[in-house]
């Protein structure tokens, strides 16, 4: 699968949910995962972190969103139930993501939904627990995104195979690709120019 994601929370205040979180980001391949103004201590996330995630994937914890930054090209994508939110089956993914959940009791702050390139929302009755949330948009981005064979018509195992990977057909380059016509550069030099009274002027 191309490209990367990262996935943190904001104003989290249960260590043992950004332990789950960040043990299901382990598990589904983040590249990162970050915190967001959160009460974050390994000693109590590590309970429920048994992957120990931070000692094998990048952790950055910012201390309010004016700190907040992102690598150059990644869209930053909310989940928050709102109505203008789109919902997470029509959700195209970025290649290139961070995604931030709020906090246990309460929503994204406005000023980092105003950072968001996208706000998405889970279709769902009632809110559930972060970690869970976490979850279900880390899973529709591996199967937006993943290879895998499509899903049959009737129920059960998948009748196509696997796409296989495609990488475009071979392509030569040469250095010498000028040999063909060795005059080519000696009939036609480019032109000579020099500064004559601070500008340039072309002495042929």
């Amino acid at each position: 699968m191309r490209g990367y994601f990262g996935i943190g929370i904001e104003g989290a205040s249960k260590p043992l949910n950004v332990g789950t979180l960040f043990r299901s980001a382990h598990a589904f391949g983040a590249s990162f995962a970050f915190t967001v103004d959160a009460d974050f201590r390994d000693e109590r996330s590590n309970i429920t972190d048994t992957s120990r995630a931070t000692e094998q994937m990048p952790y950055y914890h910012f201390p309010d969103h004016d700190h907040f930054f992102l690598p150059s090209g990644c869209r930053m994508v909310g989940v928050e139930l709102t109505s203008d939110a789109i919902e997470l089956p029509s959700f195209k993914h970025p290649s290139r993501a961070a995604y931030i959940l709020g906090p246990e009791r309460g929503n994204l702050s406005p000023e980092m939904q105003e950072q968001c390139d996208f706000i998405v929302k889970i279709p769902m009755s009632f809110c559930v627990n972060v970690a869970i949330a976490a979850n279900i948009v880390m899973y529709d981005r591996l199967i937006s995104l993943g290879r895998f064979a499509p899903r049959p018509v009737r129920a059960g195992a998948p009748t196509e195979p696997k796409p296989k990977a495609f990488y475009g057909g071979w392509i030569s380059r040469t250095r010498d690709k000028h040999k063909a016509d060795p005059e080519k550069f000696q009939t036609a030099p480019p032109p000579d120019y020099s500064v004559v009274d601070g500008t340039l002027d072309d002495e042929d």
